[in-house]
């Protein structure tokens, strides 16, 4: 496998469905050759698919739990669990996919976890139809083929070779391999087509934390790792938005299409952040420090036993000089960590910095703040809004916030 091929699903996010055919044998192989080249791989099943393949096996190759059931049992949020798919997935390939399911496709049916993330999704849907030849020619699959490329599904028609039922004809899943290279130019293509609500339109996010020196070997920060923001830019590019990511110090690869600018300190990211100022929207998720060191030593302070004297001084507030200097039709989100009188704090940044909406983080809320894959957030508007979202993965934060933010700017 080339380094290319590698470098284009590492890191990707996909979603195998996979229903009651004898070919269900093969998304083991599938899953191997995902994993391999990098990706995350979360597969989804039919009831009938577990007579075939066991979800112990799938789930052991792809290291996820396995999900067939619409509400899976004592797990949080299992009610929403196939939004939450929906919305986590680069590419969902569905293979093999049955005469059945596919017309359960074609009519919206929603049966099944595989139906129901097919619903939800937004990512592009790759369907590898598998069966016997004469039902692949039936008028009703064929009609429930040209159903699904009326969706915008692509559909990997099947190959021509032996079939289980020991007729000759085309029917058959086509190899592991072949899917696995669809599947990587479906997510190229997507990667090149810009496209979306936000095509044409540059949006600057900042993310991380800053670093303020108190010697050449010691810093002030915080304990953000970057997540909240880097999520929200890629959200952001999926909608085919030109991203700007003003980003501190973390350990988090760019996202595919953004933009990066690495910056250390306060005063750093506000001469970054000023650079772009034209950008149509501007949504500031770093946690940049409040204070620096007024004098930081040029050499390391050594303990000699006296105690050390470090005296602080204001840095630039970047969000509040955005709000001063906002353009017209100009949409500025900021966010907020709270510890005590949350949402009383939160409303005086909102006006005080000329806000169009900000983000509240209460580090006090389980699940929330820094270093989680989770967030919990309430959405403050400039108009009064106010909406507590539930606990949710960042990325599934991020586009909710996109949709609030999108939908009062359109």
């Amino acid at each position: 496998m080339s380094v290319e091929t590698r470098h284009r699903l590492s890191g990707k996010r996909i979603i195998l469905g996979i229903t009651g055919g004898i070919a269900a044998y093969k998304a083991s192989e599938l899953i191997r050759l995902y994993k391999k080249a990098g990706a995350d791989v979360q597969v989804v099943m039919t009831p009938t698919a577990e007579k075939f393949v066991t979800p112990l096996t799938l789930g052991t190759l792809s290291e996820r739990p396995v999900h067939a059931e619409i509400f899976p049992e004592n797990e949080l949020g299992s009610w929403t669990k196939h939004i939450e798919f929906g919305l986590w997935g680069d590419v969902y390939v569905i293979a093999p996919a049955t005469a059945q399911t596919m017309a359960k496709l074609a009519s919206g049916m929603c049966d099944s976890m595989l139906t129901a993330v097919a619903l939800a999704a937004r990512c592009p849907i790759l369907v590898c139809p598998s069966m016997d030849h004469d039902m692949w020619e039936h008028p009703a699959t064929q009609e429930s083929v040209q159903t699904l490329e009326g969706f915008g599904y692509q559909i990997m028609e099947p190959e021509e070779g032996e079939l289980a039922s020991g007729l000759i004809g085309k029917g058959r899943l086509p190899e592991p391999q072949n899917i696995f290279e669809r599947t990587e130019k479906i997510l190229a293509d997507a990667a090149n087509k810009k496209k979306g609500r936000l095509a044409g339109t540059k949006v600057l996010v900042t993310a991380g934390p800053t670093r303020e020196a108190i010697d050449p070997v010691r810093f002030i920060s915080n304990y953000s790792t970057g997540t909240m923001g880097y999520e929200i830019a890629a959200a952001a590019e999926r909608r085919g938005a030109d991203v700007i990511l003003v980003s501190g110090p973390t350990s988090l690869d760019t996202p595919d299409g953004v933009h990066r600018v690495d910056v250390t300190t306060a005063a750093e990211m506000y001469d970054a952040v000023h650079k772009e100022t034209n950008a149509e929207i501007i949504i500031m998720v770093a946690a940049v420090a409040d204070y620096a060191p007024a004098n930081p030593a040029t050499s390391k302070i050594k303990k000699d036993g006296k105690e050390p004297d470090l005296n602080l001084k204001p840095t630039q507030d970047i969000l509040a000089s955005l709000g001063a200097e906002k353009k017209d039709g100009q949409m500025l989100v900021g966010f907020a960590l709270e510890t005590d009188n949350a949402e009383e704090n939160a409303r005086i940044k909102l006006e005080k910095k000329n806000l169009d909406w900000i983000i509240l983080n209460n580090l006090n809320e389980q699940g929330a703040g820094f270093g989680t894959e989770t967030n919990r957030v309430t959405m403050i508007g400039r108009d009064g809004t106010e909406e507590q979202l539930p606990l949710m993965e960042k990325r599934e934060v991020a586009e909710y916030i996109l949709d609030r933010v999108l939908g009062d700017a359109s």
